[in-house]
């Protein structure tokens, strides 16, 4: 229950996973996971992180990390192992703990964008790689929006512009590796319509032009002498990762965060494998 102004992200977080079982969600999934598995697919570590808005969703799934990791900001009775339930913008591990972090439409759906930046910086260990997926402004899916007063599937979204998100990068010390923009079809679910690639695909899949339906940005985290400070979780609600094995959701510890549904994690809950 919301009150008057105020935006259901949950209700939105719903109907967007639920759009992408259609044939454009699925063919714009598809799309995503070859462009992040082109970029990651030489990456290797202990740990990798994606925080979305589903453990449905998942990217990146051929890397060689020893442990990967998804967010979901919703808890059901169903979510298998490696799954963690919290808030994007208050992730419950510790710092320096990941090596690569992929942030799936965080900003365009999350009720404090830049925190959620931040938080996936504070894990993400010195000269780590993160990228980042956002629906790109300055497209026909941007044109589509702004004109809709549809706020279900990706309309719900911010479309945050890709030069403000490199921005934040790098006032949160990132050096940007690669920034570029892609799939190119109509925002429209007839299949006949996007059957045959048209002038748009044809011009701007050369990247003549930067308005692919969504961005995607790599960066890589650069390294400073630490500055000691306050951590933001206290250390009995941070998960203790373990070298190797997979991070369990809490199936019996449902609680409620600010801005949604909270998971509350045992130590003990963590298994090694």
């Amino acid at each position: 229950m919301t009150s008057a102004g105020e935006i259901d992200y949950s209700a939105r977080h719903e109907n967007f996973e639920s759009w992408f079982q259609t044939p454009l969600g699925r063919a714009l999934l598809a799309d995503q996971r070859d462009c992040v598995d082109r970029h990651v697919r030489k990456l290797s570590g202990a740990r990798q992180l994606q925080v979305g808005l589903s453990h449905r969703l998942p990217l990146a799934t051929t890397t060689d990390f020893a442990q990967r990791i998804l967010t979901t900001p919703a808890w059901d009775s169903v979510i298998p192992d490696g799954v963690a339930v919290c808030d994007a913008d208050e992730l419950p591990f510790p710092g320096d703990s990941m090596d690569l972090v992929i942030l799936h439409h965080t900003a365009d759906f999350s009720p404090h964008p830049h925190q959620a930046l931040r938080e996936a910086s504070r894990v993400l260990r010195g000269e780590g790689m993160m990228v980042l997926i956002g629906f790109n402004p300055f497209s026909l899916w941007g044109l589509r929006k702004m004109i809709s007063r549809q706020n279900g599937g990706p309309w719900g979204g911010r479309f945050m512009m890709k030069r403000r998100m490199e921005d934040w990068l790098r006032l949160l010390d990132f050096s940007v590796e690669y920034t570029g923009s892609s799939f190119f079809r109509m925002p429209l679910q007839r299949q006949e319509l996007n059957a045959r690639k048209g002038m748009v695909e044809r011009v701007c899949g050369n990247r003549f032009l930067p308005v692919g339906a969504y961005y995607c940005i790599l960066a890589k985290k650069r390294v400073y002498s630490r500055i000691p400070r306050k951590p933001v979780w206290q250390s009995s609600k941070v998960i203790t990762l373990p070298g190797r094995g997979t991070v369990g959701a809490s199936l019996s510890y449902p609680g409620k965060g600010r801005s949604g549904t909270q998971a509350v994690f045992n130590h003990d809950h963590i298994e090694e494998y």
